[in-house]
């Protein structure tokens, strides 16, 4: 009896261990989509202070250039972080299954024990 205890507190904390996961993604996604934003407008503005928008003309600002590689960059790691995501969204449903089976258990078996 005690090890289907156990087992409810082993999927319970799975359950949460992969929540805080999902939420840690999300979290990190949202950051880096603020992050994106904030380049593109320093971006904007390096272009209208400088009167160049084309970043293949040779005098585009060095600093637009950076800053539109770096947004490049964590649009590239907000895919990757997705992919992730839908794979943690995956095993957050199959631990939920897995913790409803043993509270399920538990809970007959407390049941059997209550009328016994």
């Amino acid at each position: 009896m005690k090890a289907r205890e156990s087992l409810v507190r082993l999927k319970e904390f799975q359950v949460r261990e992969k929540q805080r996961q999902l939420n840690q993604l999300q979290m990190m996604m949202a950051e880096f989509e603020r992050m994106t934003k904030d380049l593109e407008s320093q971006i904007i503005f390096e272009e209208k202070k400088s009167g160049i928008s084309d970043p293949a003309h040779f005098a585009y600002p060095t600093f637009a250039k950076a800053a539109r590689q770096r947004a490049d960059n964590l649009q590239v790691s907000i895919r990757e972080l997705k992919a992730q995501q839908d794979a943690a969204e995956l095993a957050l449903e199959e631990v939920q299954a897995e913790y409803a089976k043993a509270a399920a258990l538990e809970e007959r078996d407390t049941g059997a024990r209550m009328r016994a």
